[in-house]
């Protein structure tokens, strides 16, 4: 009886240890999609009345390298994204993502621009379908939540 009571304690204990939050594993995942650390960067949301906007930011001005890094994805992803291709997002947060479903399968009434800014670039989503205004809200709302500390809302 003390065995078992031991065994289960330590199974317990064992997978405290290993949990994480779903922003922690975001966190250490992001490498796999963003050329950019996400440690010195910071997502940004909007939701619009006609979509939403997501801003990525160097933390520091002055993070040259990490300006490059974060244009060149996002001008890669606006190509990718405008053709219903959301397959960083979703190796990043799982397919079941909210919203995800609904954008990949009708690409084309999506409108998806790419701008620079000074510190960095911002993608712009836009349509008039009202069920994929729904899934870009949901989208962005579930990056918000799983992003954590390198995201915020506008």
């Amino acid at each position: 009886m003390r065995a078992r009571l031991f065994a289960l304690a330590l199974f317990f204990v064992q997978a405290d240890v290993f949990a994480e939050t779903s922003q922690e594993r975001v966190h250490q995942m992001s490498h796999q999609v963003m050329p950019f650390e996400m440690a010195k960067t910071v997502h940004v949301f909007r939701m619009t009345e006609s979509g939403g906007i997501q801003r990525v930011l160097a933390r520091e001005p002055g993070e040259a390298d990490q300006i490059t890094l974060i244009r060149q994805h996002l001008k890669h992803e606006a190509e990718r994204f405008s053709h219903g291709d959301y397959s960083d997002p979703a190796t990043l947060h799982g397919a079941g993502m909210p919203g995800l479903a609904e954008l990949q399968a009708n690409p084309a009434a999506v409108k998806v621009s790419y701008s620079e800014l000074p510190e960095g670039a911002q993608l712009s989503f836009e349509t008039d379908d009202l069920r994929l205004l729904t899934a870009i809200h949901r989208w962005f709302g579930a990056q918000l939540s799983e992003h954590g500390a390198d995201a915020r809302a506008e």
